[in-house]
């Protein structure tokens, strides 16, 4: 085995005990003021090995603005910025061993060009670049052998779990409700058959997007554990985040129309919009990778928020204020209002567009998550309202993929890039 090459670690209590001894050394390294970097660099080692959820929360760390002290800031996202693409790699020849009992044959006569060298790999699985028979080259999406098991070790955690979850919306809503949405999304990331069905639909959605794309999947060459699609190149974020400003505003408006174009019109959006699953091109178009965490809203929760979405067009405060409290569910008093200010500033860049995202922005709105677990303390459970089923992942949208837009660091009308793909009966 390689030395860049190790198993899957598990068992569950070898894994807590993981996360418990690097939780320990990184908060004494925060607190103490010491140097951020060994501590980094050693999370990126545990989570990296462990993959699973340990790697997801790593990768949250590695691009979300506020989540890691300021004056730390810069280390953790640069040395955890591996986690995206480039966590330990499994066994080659597990892989290997996986991708035949999957598919059924061996190697060698399912594709007539395998580089055991994968050339991305992330907390589920790792990609492969590879030739089918007809010549064409694709990338093979393999899960780490062991990874179901290590995935229900952590789920298994309750603890741990209930750590993401906070980082969500906060610990008096961890009810088994919110729980059990929280596992049923991350147990779909093992199905890549249902990856591969989504893949599809949201190719489906933005087909007539020129500048949107989304590699299309070798049915044949697929299964469970095995996903294989057309291969896609580009540059990575913190690339193009150095190019000039118009062209970082057309990867911004991209971004938002892949967004929210799903979320407006399809009613589905991707909840893993990390840095890694976006390949930026020469031509202003961005490839989009991973679909294996994607919400789905009802037909009258998509409704709601096309109404909200243009009341924060039209600056209409009041109709805002009343769509969002249709839409999350709330029942008046302190806890309403708690969460209609929160609503209003991740709204801020429809309200005040033309909009710069900032990391400072996105910062706030951490913030803002934190003081709310402040004063939740300060009310009676009673008062609480838990989040519709559904939206357990929304903030996702806030801190994660702002975060990336916060990196283009450019000015854009985005009510403007709304209105191009909005019908008036949407």
């Amino acid at each position: 085995m390689k030395k860049h090459e190790r198993e899957v670690p598990t068992g569950r209590l070898g894994r807590l005990a993981q996360v418990a001894r690097l939780g320990a050394r990184t908060g004494a390294s925060l607190l103490l003021s010491r140097s951020a970097e060994g501590a980094a660099q050693q999370a990126a080692e545990v989570l990296g090995t462990m993959r699973g959820l340990a790697a997801k929360i790593g990768q949250l760390a590695s691009y979300v603005d506020g989540l890691v002290p300021p004056e730390h800031r810069q280390v953790y996202e640069e040395t955890l910025r591996t986690l995206q693409s480039a966590t330990v790699r499994s066994p080659a020849a597990a892989v290997r061993a996986l991708v035949e009992e999957e598919l059924g044959g061996p190697i060698d006569r399912l594709f007539c060009e395998w580089d055991d060298e994968p050339f991305a790999s992330a907390s589920i699985g790792q990609v492969h670049r590879a030739r089918l028979l007809s010549g064409q080259e694709v990338a093979v999406k393999v899960q780490h052998p062991g990874i179901a098991r290590a995935l229900e070790s952590d789920l298994a955690n309750v603890g741990l779990l209930e750590a993401m979850v906070s980082g969500l919306v906060g610990r008096h809503f961890e009810s088994r409700r919110l729980l059990q949405e929280v596992q049923a999304r991350l147990r779909e990331e093992l199905d890549y058959e249902l990856e591969a069905a989504r893949q599809r639909e949201f190719a489906r959605l933005h087909a007539g997007d020129p500048d949107i794309r989304i590699p299309a999947v070798i049915r044949e060459r697929s299964s469970r554990r095995v996903l294989t699609t057309a291969l896609v190149r580009g540059e990575r974020l913190e690339e193009v985040a150095r190019r000039p400003a118009e062209e970082r505003r057309r990867y911004a408006e991209v971004l938002w129309r892949f967004v929210y174009r799903g979320n407006l019109v399809g009613g589905m959006f991707n909840a893993d919009p990390h840095p890694g699953n976006y390949l930026f091109q020469p031509d202003g178009g961005i490839a989009f990778l991973d679909f294996g965490c994607v919400e789905r809203f009802t037909e009258q929760r998509r409704r709601l928020a096309v109404a909200l979405h243009r009341a924060a067009w039209l600056r209409d405060e009041q109709a805002f204020r009343q769509r969002a409290a249709a839409l999350l569910q709330t029942r008046g008093g302190r806890w309403e209002e708690i969460v209609l200010s929160y609503a209003r500033r991740s709204f801020e860049p429809l309200f005040g567009s033309p909009y710069r995202i900032t990391s400072d922005y996105v910062a706030s709105l951490v913030q803002q998550v934190r003081d709310r677990k402040l004063e939740v303390l300060r009310l009676g459970r009673d008062e609480f309202v838990p989040p519709p089923p559904g939206m357990i992942l929304i903030n996702r949208l806030q801190f994660g993929f702002f975060s990336v837009l916060a990196r283009l660091d450019v000015e854009v009308d985005y009510v403007a890039v709304e209105r191009s793909f909005l019908a008036d009966d949407a």
